[in-house]
């Protein structure tokens, strides 16, 4: 890999890596493809029933790759540049440069375009041929594709999926017009440069097909296709970035995980699709055995959304509604099992019924239902945004929540408290455990949350709610002052992937020091190196609050055995398998930057920071943190740390301070004056008067 010009940004081989699963990839929340495969997946385009439930492959119009059959020698690159959200291409010979560039439009989500142009660097010279090498077939196996009659020059096609996902679900329609790719292009001779865009539209109908495609032969026509596209991405890069001066790898591995995290999202500006969540493997993956099928899981509510929500709440609301959109399907999955209210499914495609293709982590990873109440939990903690419980359908899924919780739950006259039995941690090599730790906080933490916000929105609830919160049994053992995983569990047991460490970040279950750090200590020996890329950032974390530096870079430097080169394409597991692109992976490394190093907890009443940072980071810069309606940025030194408040971004924003831990001095945020003091921990809030 090459370092080019030393920008952290853009990632740039002589060559293509053998395994074709670390190939980068261009997505915008709608439509998504890896470079030079076979097929392009659609947002909420899934086919076949229940546990067979998979993306729908769609015949890729951009898998083109580029020959040059009358150059001999000539030197290649291939680039992916997250500043622009493009993949590029280029053949360079003495007398001429070709380039092709690809992406998915990150304004005009329907849009994926490829381009090539040819630049001359002689005066004079023979004709320049450039073979355009595909195997497109407009064919699925997923999808009866049809053929339409041509449209301003582009061929069309369109077809339903064959099986929908429960019976009484439609099959979803894709309408496909693009402009074919002949065999060569050439530049002839007396032109010192050509040339030619490729334009591809994907709707959910003919006529949204047609006037996607138009506006892009439009935008082509005025050159502004790729520039829209190209500022789009700019603007995201401009109001949210972490910034590090002293370790340009770990520059690389953020700016890689930022742009497949963004790739996945819809774009900033209102859309008329509804977005359909995020797989573990991102739009570009999922087809039929693969990825997870392209499903969605917690890891989108607890690793992802988290990072999303710090900088973008409008496109946290997105995931939430996403959520809120499935409702009908928890609702039915509760029922099927003999509850109440809502549960949520652990694999779910775009009805919210259980998709999952093992019976067991449907029947028993119910932690799932907590993760999704925890989310709209730190949303509103974060926004104070009630009008999405109030108006768009919020309070309905924690309602439905806590009716599940309480009817899930067992009364043990025993031990006075309530049990949760046969359960699945999120630690999957144990099943049929009474008392899973992580399962009985985030259930507790979702009838705390419905008891609070039912009280703001003035709405009467079961008395019972509070009850079963405040009597929830949540295993801890008082002679090793730790907390085991579940009833049973015996010291020294293997795990496979961080479990009760969570209860410390993000759950931010109330313990001591000293009991966090046995849950480190006692867990960190026994979790399996072969577990889950996600895993490792979690210890880091966890060693960061208790400023042990050494001990959080050791866990941390683990995650880059993850990063598959040159794309920075992330892995499941540290040797090659399991799902990739892994955005859980990602979504857990940038938890333990964005909230290990500074220290980052979002509360109930503040933004709680306190921050560490390792020797080999000289500054770290957080842009554009979006607390309660203000856009702050956060610049951590050795020495110092400031706040600087940037943007009012919403009329109703609250007016805030900076209160410190050791002083208690408070500092009023405004606009364009930023703030510093000395390194150490304190909160943003409202400001008191």
């Amino acid at each position: 890999l090459e370092r080019v010009d030393d920008d952290p940004a853009v990632f740039t081989s002589d060559r293509l890596p053998s395994d074709p699963r670390f190939l980068a990839t261009v997505a915008n929340g709608y439509l998504g493809t890896r470079m030079y495969g076979d097929v392009l997946h659609v947002n909420g385009v899934y086919n076949g029933s229940a546990k067979e439930c998979h993306r729908a492959d769609v015949p890729s119009t951009i898998n083109v790759k580029l020959n040059m059959p009358n150059e001999k020698s000539f030197k290649q690159t291939f680039t992916l540049n997250t500043r622009t959200g493009t993949f590029s291409h280029t053949l360079a010979c003495q007398d001429y440069v070709v380039t092709q560039r690809i992406f998915a439009h990150r304004s005009f989500v329907n849009l994926l375009v490829f381009s090539v142009s040819v630049q001359r660097l002689v005066a004079s010279g023979q004709p320049i041929a450039v073979q355009l090498l595909s195997s497109f077939s407009p064919q699925s196996p997923d999808i009866d594709f049809k053929s339409g009659p041509d449209f301003k020059g582009g061929r069309y096609v369109y077809g339903e999926t064959l099986i929908p996902e429960v019976e009484h679900c439609p099959q979803s329609s894709v309408h496909m017009i693009w402009t074919p790719a002949p065999k060569s292009l050439t530049l002839p001779v007396g032109k010192q440069r050509g040339s030619w865009v490729f334009l591809t539209a994907v709707a959910e109908s003919a006529s949204e097909a047609q006037s996607c495609f138009s506006e892009g032969l439009s935008m082509i026509a005025t050159s502004q296709l790729y520039p829209s596209h190209r500022d789009a991405w700019a603007e995201l890069w401009r109001t949210s970035c972490v910034e590090v001066e002293g370790h340009f790898f770990l520059s690389q591995a953020l700016y890689g995980c930022f742009y497949y995290l963004f790739s996945s999202l819809p774009p900033l500006k209102p859309t008329d699709f509804l977005f359909n969540g995020i797989s573990p493997g991102g739009l570009s993956n999922g087809s039929k055995d693969q990825d997870y099928w392209g499903h969605v899981f917690w890891d989108q509510d607890i690793w992802m959304y988290p990072n999303v929500l710090l900088f973008y709440p409008e496109l946290a609301r997105a995931i939430l509604k996403y959520r809120i959109s499935t409702l009908k399907g928890a609702l039915a999955n509760a029922q099927q099992q003999g509850h109440k209210g809502a549960k949520y499914p652990w694999e779910s495609a775009v009805t919210g019924y259980e998709v999952c293709p093992e019976a067991i982590y449907g029947t028993q990873e119910i932690h799932i239902t907590g993760d999704v109440s925890f989310a709209f939990q730190l949303y509103f903690y974060f926004t104070q945004d009630l009008e999405l419980f109030r108006k768009d359908g919020g309070w309905e899924v924690i309602a439905a929540i806590a009716e599940y919780w309480s009817s899930r739950v067992t009364w043990n006259a025993a031990g006075s408290c309530y049990d949760i039995k046969g359960v699945m941690p999120p630690d999957e090599y144990y099943s049929s455990v009474n008392n899973s730790v992580y399962t009985n906080v985030v259930a507790k933490y979702s009838l705390e949350f419905a008891v609070n916000l039912a009280s703001k929105l003035q709405i009467p609830i079961p008395p019972e709610w509070l009850k079963i919160a405040e009597k929830i049994k949540v295993p801890f053992d008082l002679e090793r002052q730790y907390h085991p995983e579940f009833d049973g569990y015996r010291l020294g047991k293997s795990v496979k992937q961080a479990d009760a460490v969570l209860l410390g970040f993000p759950l931010m279950y109330p313990m001591s020091l000293d009991v966090r750090k046995n849950d480190l200590e006692i867990y960190e020996a026994v979790t399996s190196p072969e577990g889950p890329a996600m895993t490792w950032s979690m210890f880091a974390v966890g060693w960061m609050e208790l400023k042990e530096s050494k001990m959080a870079q050791n866990q941390l430097k683990k995650c880059f055995s993850n990063i598959q080169e040159p794309f920075k394409i992330w892995t499941e597991c540290s040797n090659g398998s399991g799902a990739v692109n892994f955005l859980t992976g990602m979504g857990g490394f940038l938890q333990a930057v964005l909230f290990g190093y500074t220290g980052f907890r979002i509360t109930k009443v503040c933004l709680y920071f306190d921050p560490m940072l390792p020797e080999d980071i000289r500054e770290l810069k957080i842009i554009g943190v979006h607390y309660l309606g203000n856009k702050l940025d956060f610049t951590l030194t050795k020495d110092t740390v400031t706040v600087e408040l940037t943007r009012i971004w919403v009329p109703q924003h609250s007016f805030l301070e900076i209160v410190l831990n050791a002083s208690a001095k408070r500092f009023p945020l405004n606009e364009g004056h930023p703030v510093t003091f000395a390194f150490g921990a304190g909160k943003v809030q409202k400001q008191t008067s």
